[in-house]
């Protein structure tokens, strides 16, 4: 025998009843923040040796999340998120290349990128340094990859 139920006030009131006794047994459900208050920044950056990102061997690599707070294993992150937030996610306006530094003209190749998501918008970046030397000249004016 098969019962279907008619009382339209008397189903509507069975279903927000089991769906009160759902988040009754679980209360991370009650206390969900809405998702979507912030676009997502999350960055993977990486150093690695060769001369392009596709063939780099990742030397050292970190994680950074902007938002709604500067965290991940970067060693600086609420720094790193302040640079990348001046230049509104450029990071060719971090680096600095050219032939004017104290740097021997020894070919070890370096590549830095950066890969992910800058305030909703999907980033990739890379830049190649003719060596380690040439890297940390072009990158000490900022925090991001000082890792």
């Amino acid at each position: 025998m098969r019962y279907v139920l008619r009382n339209t006030a008397f189903t509507t009131a069975l279903a927000t009843g089991l769906a009160l006794v759902g988040v009754a047994a679980n209360p991370d459900l009650a206390q969900a923040e809405p998702a979507g208050l912030y676009p997502p920044s999350a960055l993977v950056l990486a150093i690695g040796r060769g001369e392009s990102a596709a063939t780099a061997t990742v030397d050292r690599a970190v994680t950074l999340s902007c938002a709604p707070t500067a965290s991940g294993t970067h060693p600086s992150p609420a720094s790193a998120c302040a640079e990348l937030s001046a230049v509104e996610g450029d990071f060719a306006q971090l680096t600095m290349m050219g032939n004017s530094s104290p740097c021997t003209h020894v070919w070890d190749p370096v590549t830095v990128t950066g890969d992910g998501i800058w305030e909703g918008k999907r980033v990739s970046w890379s830049a190649t340094y003719g060596n380690a030397c040439e890297m940390n000249v072009g990158m000490a004016r900022n925090s991001v990859f000082t890792f």
